[in-house]
């Protein structure tokens, strides 16, 4: 369970320990019937494709040498579609021309469910303020990882060569 819930958001009442859809769950210890489902955050990634080479960013609170592909969390009632191509304008500053699901990987680390698409990309990239730096890599030349977004790396590495 994530950590930091202890008062019912609709009655204020302390959340107790207690078996729910056969997990253990917080619930409303004064039975108004709050149950805390805690499920993980739809995050959407986009292993971006920009004139032939992939990009990879630097988020500015990350360290030195740290890459990744572009992400953000989908918001509320977003078509996942919509989303990555929304992400991909805000932090990249290019436009979406086609998109291909790659897959949807857990990430137990953050509480997280990556659906990953790998898109073209369209324009002049342009870093927001989340962004440190990029990185244009050969598609022969990029190494996957072996957690969160790079898991959708490596299966579009697989796709893209036939295996």
């Amino acid at each position: 369970m994530t950590p930091g819930w202890q008062f019912c958001p609709c009655c204020a009442a302390r959340l107790a320990a207690c078996e729910e859809g056969g997990l253990p769950r917080l619930a409303c210890s004064a039975g108004c019937g709050f149950v805390h489902w805690d499920n993980p955050a739809p995050v959407l990634a986009a292993l971006v494709e920009y004139q032939g080479r992939v990009v990879l960013a630097r988020n500015r609170a990350w360290a030195a040498g740290a890459f990744g592909l572009i992400s953000g969390f989908l918001e509320r009632g977003e078509d996942p579609v919509a989303g990555v191509a929304r992400e991909v304008k805000e932090e990249l500053g290019l436009n979406t021309l086609a998109t291909t699901l790659i897959g949807v990987y857990p990430f137990a680390r953050k509480h997280e469910v990556i659906i990953a698409y790998h898109v073209v990309g369209q324009g002049e990239i342009g870093l927001n303020e989340e962004l440190a730096e990029f990185r244009l890599i050969a598609p022969e030349k990029l190494k996957p990882w072996d957690f969160g977004t790079g898991l959708a790396v490596s299966d579009w590495l697989a796709r893209r060569s036939g295996v």
